[in-house]
């Protein structure tokens, strides 16, 4: 499928950012369409390809300089999750949101793994889906802390596979830095966090600062993966 025409650039001094641009990855046209639809009457955020499989997916990112792709993770021959690594470890510096579902899809924590900057459930309502788009476009973590937690509860109970047992606890990071990771990853907000903590919520901020560049984390959803996979906190 052909890219879309590329959106021209915002006039200087217009006030005026370019839209964000997106590309949706779906095999269901019909979520494509209705997608498209309403990012059609959105100003700032401009569709810029459809693909119907992962490796178009990939394709379409580069070819357009996509910000944002829209991935579903159950399409035919790349999928969603290997579409996802190879976005991510590319140049284009795109940034992948997952769609999934939760009652037959347990792929969404390889998905993260891969590089996602969190994930949407498909039965969102259209409006959070496209400001979802926007908060990864800002180069934020896409999971508010109630998906984070919803996030947790359907993975925590699973079983892990040899490949993903835990890995000894995050090195070089002080108690204080270890204890707000281990909010992070039981989906806390920064705002829960500082009070948890009893700090200020520009401190808890910033001790998420610190995390992100100790340990090498892409954003917040990295972080809630590290905290599992480090055992901070429990499958339990």
């Amino acid at each position: 499928m052909s890219p879309a025409t590329p959106a021209p650039p915002a006039t200087p001094g217009s006030g005026h950012a370019p839209p964000v641009r997106v590309v949706l990855a779906d095999d269901q046209p019909l979520v494509r369409t209705a997608l498209r639809m309403v990012i059609a009457d959105t100003p700032d955020l401009l569709v810029v390809g459809e693909a119907a499989d992962g490796a178009e997916a990939v394709r379409l990112t580069e070819e357009t300089a996509a910000d944002v792709v829209l991935m579903d993770l159950r399409m035919p021959g790349t999928d969603g999750i290997e579409a996802t690594r190879r976005v991510t470890a590319g140049p284009s510096g795109a940034r992948v949101v997952v769609l999934t579902t939760f009652d037959d899809d347990e792929h969404v924590y390889g998905a993260l793994d891969a590089g996602a900057s969190g994930f949407l459930v498909k039965d969102m309502a259209l409006d959070d889906i496209l400001a979802a788009v926007r908060i990864v476009a800002s180069g934020d973590a896409l999971l508010a802390p109630g998906v984070t937690r919803r996030l947790i509860k359907e993975f925590a109970g699973r079983p892990r596979r040899p490949a993903a047992a835990p890995r000894p606890g995050p090195d070089g990071i002080t108690d204080r830095e270890r204890e707000v990771l281990t909010l992070v990853g039981r989906g806390l907000s920064n705002t829960e966090i500082a009070q948890e903590l009893h700090l200020s919520v520009a401190t808890a901020k910033t001790y998420l600062t610190r995390l992100l560049s100790k340990l090498g984390a892409r954003d917040r959803v990295h972080l809630v993966i590290l905290a599992y996979e480090t055992g901070l906190v429990s499958a339990g």
